[in-house]
């Protein structure tokens, strides 16, 4: 996977240049409908609008954490219906973090489209900046050439299932990194979910400390930070989890960023593990 940053003052240029598509992936997980609304009040002038449980999300099951991957061709006709084309370079963005941003372009990835970039500081830096904003339901119109999907020659080789995971709970060679706030991932706190707690022998590494004021460190000082972490490891031992496999994407984003490639996304993560009553878990609080 490629990652890659853009900042606010490249973007203006380039939207100007009408040499990019852009879209917003504002979300706020304790208010479903306040991403859109957001949008509709103001964003970046040609975004169109991604939602995380509308169009990035599958159908939710007794046995599917709370955002689910939709089936692989089901994500192909919603690419098609946002009119999402690899030739011409993709912008996302949301409030700031980059979280709901990270799991749109891991998304993107998935099917083999990796001209996708992360709008460094999102909105907020947008916002920062006074660059131009627009309203409406709507960005101007972004007249997509055919849809064109990169190869796609392993459809799961990017992330896990459960049944992987409980398979490999003892694993030294499998490193489950879990992106939740430390809070939530001791079980002392869990304001989401219906169990607390963490998956046994999974280590914490909250999304937030891949930024500095907003922005992603450096590519040198998250690579330093992450082989901390890693122990010795090679990056493609970690699986990335958190609540439901969006703040994961974060993580995963900013590993590949630093150069530490071939990492995996678990993406039913703590919500789809509890949703198991045989499966283990680890309260630490």
């Amino acid at each position: 996977m490629h990652a890659k940053l853009i900042s606010a003052p490249e973007l203006n240029q380039r939207f100007r240049e009408k040499s990019v598509a852009i879209f917003d992936c504002r979300f706020a997980l304790n208010d479903p409908d306040a991403g859109r609304a957001a949008f509709e009040g103001s964003h970046i002038p040609g975004a169109r609008y991604a939602d995380l449980e509308r169009e990035l999300s599958g159908p939710i099951s007794t046995e599917t954490g709370r955002h689910p991957l939709p089936a692989f061709a089901d994500w192909l006709e919603t690419i098609a219906k946002l009119e999402i084309d690899s030739s011409i370079p993709i912008v996302l963005y949301d409030g700031g973090p980059g979280v709901f941003a990270a799991r749109l372009w891991w998304m993107l990835n998935w099917t083999g489209i990796e001209n996708v970039m992360l709008l460094d500081g999102g909105f907020s830096q947008w916002r920062k900046e006074g660059l131009a904003v627009e309203s409406g339901d709507q960005g101007d119109d972004q007249t997509a050439p055919p849809l064109k999907i990169g190869s796609h020659d392993a459809e799961h080789a990017s992330h896990v299932n459960a049944q992987f995971l409980m398979g490999h709970l003892h694993d030294p060679q499998v490193l489950i990194l879990d992106a939740r706030e430390e809070e939530r991932f001791s079980g002392r706190k869990e304001p989401l979910d219906k169990k607390a707690g963490c998956i046994p022998g999974s280590v914490n590494r909250h999304f937030a400390l891949n930024l500095s004021e907003g922005l992603f460190k450096s590519p040198q000082t998250l690579r330093a930070e992450f082989e901390q972490v890693l122990h010795g490891l090679p990056p493609e031992s970690v699986v990335h989890s958190c609540g439901s496999g969006v703040t994961a994407c974060h993580n995963l984003f900013a590993m590949e960023y630093a150069g530490l490639n071939g990492s995996r996304l678990y993406p039913g993560s703590w919500s789809e593990w509890i949703a198991d009553p045989a499966r283990p878990i680890d309260v630490r609080g």
